[in-house]
C-alpha cells in the first residue's frame, strides 16, 4: 500500500483514505457505510476465450453485466472470470481484493481497463490492494494515472 500512496503523494493526486474491517462483498462495503464518501465500484477481472486478453471492468456497484453484450462491446470473443493464478500475475492481488490500482504490478501493461461511462466525474472508493482500506479519490485521476501507465483503458456504457 505504501508504494500506491507514495504515487499519490508524488503525482499530487488528491485522496481520502479509511481503514475498517475486512469486507469481500459490495453489501458488507454497505454495512461499513463507505459508500457514504463515494461510489464503490464492483470490479470483475475477465479473460477473453484464448486466455490472451484479459480485462478489469470498473463498474457501479448496483449494475447487472451481461457478459455476451460486453464482449460485443469490446469486440472480444467470449469472456469468462479469470482464475486466481491471473489476478496474482496481472494485478498482484487475491480474489476479494481486486482493484484498478493493481495497474501498478502490471508490468507488461497486458490488462485493458474499462470503466463505467456512468462513473466518470465521481468520487470511487477502491482498495489499495488490501480490502481493509478504502482510497477515495477522483475516477478521473485514477484514469489518468492508468493511461500514463501505459495500459489501455476504455470508457463505455454498461
Amino acid at each position: 500500500m505504501n508504494d500506491i500512496l507514495e504515487m499519490l503523494n508524488q503525482k499530487q493526486i488528491h485522496y481520502k483514505l479509511i481503514h475498517h474491517k475486512r469486507v469481500y462483498t459490495i453489501d458488507e462495503i454497505k454495512a461499513v457505510q463507505l459508500d457514504k464518501e463515494g461510489i464503490i465500484p464492483k470490479n470483475i477481472f475477465l479473460r477473453n476465450a484464448n486466455g490472451k486478453t484479459h480485462y478489469l471492468i470498473i463498474c457501479h456497484p448496483d449494475k447487472k453485466i451481461d457478459m455476451k453484450a460486453l464482449a460485443s462491446k469490446l469486440h472480444s470473443s467470449r469472456l469468462s472470470f479469470a482464475s486466481d493464478q491471473r489476478l496474482q500475475k496481472y494485478l498482484n492481488v487475491e480474489k476479494g481484493s481486486v482493484s484498478p490500482l493493481g495497474f501498478l504490478y502490471d508490468q507488461n501493461h497486458e490488462v485493458i481497463f474499462v470503466f463505467d461511462q456512468e462513473l466518470v466525474d465521481q468520487t470511487i472508493g477502491v482498495h489499495p490492494n488490501y480490502n481493509d482500506t478504502t482510497l477515495f479519490l477522483a475516477c478521473n485521476d485514477l484514469i489518468k494515472l492508468i493511461e500514463n501507465h501505459n495500459n489501455q483503458v476504455l470508457t463505455i456504457q454498461l
